[in-house]
């Protein structure tokens, strides 16, 4: 029934495309292809003299090392548009599911009334805070919520305009997060609803269920409260009966601007491992399962025209020793972890 659903829509999005191809082609002659992207180095120092905290991405510890060069292509054309993302490197590497392949995003998107659109392809994902790209975060580090939680999913969404203050998105998705082919069907349902209380502040309601990929429910929201402050928040739950396991958890993002250059940032997070129950169970990127973490990310963020500098302290700490996986500088079990980072990131 699903399956016959989705047809059904891809059916109406194509009639609907070629009724109003005609027009949309009058328009578009001369709609510019825009470029855009970013180039990201860092220097990363745990505090043990070993890596430590299995976050995402800047993983090499007292190295100055590389993280990726994104290229991005995105063009409207009247009613229709698309974006592709390649990315290289060694964050490109951790984030994209295939080896040999480099892509963080390809889709198209059609317009099909001013207030309805139709997107199919391989999309980054609508759920969290962070991203992959370093120009979308305040922090360089990321945190256990976006390690844990989809990068990309592949599908088709329809997503509906009632104002410009509410919006509804639902899709279906591969049966499983990060991959550009199903491994066995199109069978993940997605959703999010989009809410602009009042200005500068938006909150995303999102939740991802399927049978192999999970059910994760997630909060997402930031409100600019003055020209110089900012809060954020991320909250999520997930559950795969697939794998037995799971986790939850929410992060705080506080940022005062200090300066026209200089931001300072705080992401205060609380994190919890859920154990598995089968022999095959979900790995979770953290502390043993039934264990749980706060870390806490201090970060600056200044700015030299398109080039940001990040530095960044960061210090983890787990509840109790049998759920940590962490080590001190002479190997020995921890219950935390610390480390410092320089990154420079470089927007276009």
């Amino acid at each position: 029934m699903k399956k016959k659903f989705l047809l059904f829509l891809l059916a109406a999005s194509a009639f609907s495309f070629a009724s109003k191809a005609q027009d949309t082609v009058k328009t578009t002659a001369d709609a510019p292809l825009v470029l855009y992207g970013s180039v990201d180095t860092y220097y990363k120092d745990d505090f043990s003299g070993h890596a430590n905290i299995p976050t995402s991405f800047a993983s090499d510890n007292n190295s100055i090392s590389i993280g990726m060069v994104d290229l991005g292509l995105k063009k409207t054309v009247g009613n229709a548009s698309f974006v592709g993302e390649l990315s290289f490197g060694p964050r490109s590497d951790e984030s994209i599911p295939t080896a040999g392949y480099h892509i963080q995003n390809l889709y198209v998107a059609y317009n099909l009334t001013s207030k309805l659109s139709a997107t199919a392809g391989y999309m980054s994902t609508f759920i969290g805070y962070e991203v992959i790209s370093p120009t979308g975060n305040f922090n360089y580090s990321t945190s256990y919520l976006f390690t844990n939680g989809p990068f990309q999913n592949a599908g088709f969404k329809l997503t509906y305009a009632f104002s410009d203050k509410v919006s509804l998105m639902a899709g279906i998705f591969n049966d499983e997060w990060n991959v550009y082919t199903s491994q066995r069907d199109v069978s993940t349902f997605g959703a999010q609803l989009t809410i602009t209380p009042v200005k500068n502040w938006t909150a995303y309601l999102n939740v991802a269920v399927g049978p192999v990929s999970g059910t994760e429910f997630d909060l997402t929201t930031a409100y600019q409260i003055t020209s110089a402050f900012k809060l954020g928040l991320n909250a999520a739950s997930y559950t795969t009966a697939h794998y037995g396991a799971g986790f939850a958890g929410v992060a705080l993002y506080p940022q005062l601007a200090v300066s026209k250059v200089v931001t300072l940032g705080l992401r205060e997070e609380y994190f919890k491992s859920y154990a598995g129950t089968s022999a095959s169970t979900y790995a979770v990127a953290g502390p043993i399962g039934g264990g749980s973490v706060i870390g806490s990310t201090l970060t600056a963020n200044i700015k030299a025209g398109p080039l940001t500098f990040i530095p960044e302290v960061r210090l983890d700490n787990v509840n109790k020793q049998q759920y940590s996986t962490f080590t001190n500088s002479s190997g020995a079990p921890s219950t935390n972890a610390s480390q410092f980072v320089l990154a420079a990131v470089y927007a276009f």
